[in-house]
């Protein structure tokens, strides 16, 4: 009972904090979702424009191509940096020298500024000068400007993303793999299980935990994800690049439209809920089979 109230007593502070900044701030979001709010001479103007708002997201089709863009980004990184990231530590974990200085050099692109990356890959993109436009050319014989194509812009952005945050995956992954029980294993040695076999009924199942809370991770940051794409191509060309974060951002900062932009805000909001309540769902089901 002392250990309960105990644990109870050491948290209660740390959550009344979290409390006081996120609900106050949500109430203020909810509010003013419902409302459409200008700036005048004599101040702040806030009108009841909820049927308006609602209406005009309805009808908004940047923002449901933002939505699209967002998941499809979302999808491809995560799924594309889990494998990877799985393909590298069951790499490294046969290593037996200089493993440490594989985990050192896994985490430098985690440990760059997010402004550094966008323009070191916009460089590198660039069609006239980047590196990638002319591998590309002495390849296919093409000069493709990766970021100025509608066709190619989405895919430029996500091997970025891929670049930047393999490395997150991998150390997860790496942690779970170097926590598999050795005796197990080497049964499975002897009972005559190929690689694949073990990879696929003894090291996945026991990973599972592991790849689900890198998995849930990822997508949130991936869902969030702003500074990349608003460096690398703000969001063009047109809007194939356009995703949840930067079109609320415009919205809010550049058309001051605060009532509707908050509105977009909480869609977004319960869009994401929704999604990593649809993997919590197929995750308990998958633990109970």
């Amino acid at each position: 009972m002392f250990d309960r109230h105990f644990r109870l007593i050491t948290i209660a502070p740390a959550a009344l904090l979290i409390l006081s900044l996120t609900v106050a701030p949500a109430i203020e979001l909810v509010r003013m979702a419902g409302a459409k709010i200008a700036f005048t001479n004599d101040g702040v103007e806030r009108t009841a424009a909820l049927a308006e708002n609602i209406g005009r997201l309805a009808n908004d089709w940047i923002y449901w191509r933002a939505l699209l863009n967002t998941l499809a980004f979302v999808i491809t990184s995560t799924l594309a940096e889990l494998v990877l990231g799985l393909v590298l530590a069951l790499a490294a974990q046969r290593m037996t020298r200089a493993k440490g200085m594989v985990r050192t050099l896994m985490l430098m692109p985690i440990l760059i500024p997010p402004v550094a990356i966008g323009n070191m890959w916009r460089l590198m993109y660039n069609p006239e000068f980047g590196i990638i436009a002319y591998l590309v050319d002495q390849v296919a014989g093409v000069r493709l400007d990766m970021l100025g194509s509608t066709s190619t812009a989405l895919l430029a952005v996500i091997i970025v993303d891929v670049w930047h945050w393999t490395p997150f995956m991998f150390l997860i992954l790496l942690a779970g793999l170097e926590g598999l029980p050795e005796e197990v294993m080497q049964a499975s040695h002897l009972d005559g299980a190929n690689s694949l076999q073990r990879l696929r009924f003894i090291v996945l199942p026991i990973l599972w935990p592991a790849i689900a809370v890198a998995f849930v991770f990822r997508s949130i940051g991936a869902f969030k994800v702003f500074d990349q794409i608003y460096l690398l191509t703000s969001g063009g060309p047109g809007v194939s690049t356009e995703v949840l974060s930067l079109y609320v951002f415009k919205v809010f900062f550049q058309n001051n439209e605060l009532g509707y932009g908050a509105l977009l805000s909480l869609v977004t909001i319960a869009i994401v809920c929704s999604y990593l309540a649809v993997f919590r769902i197929a995750q308990r089901r998958k633990g109970a089979l």
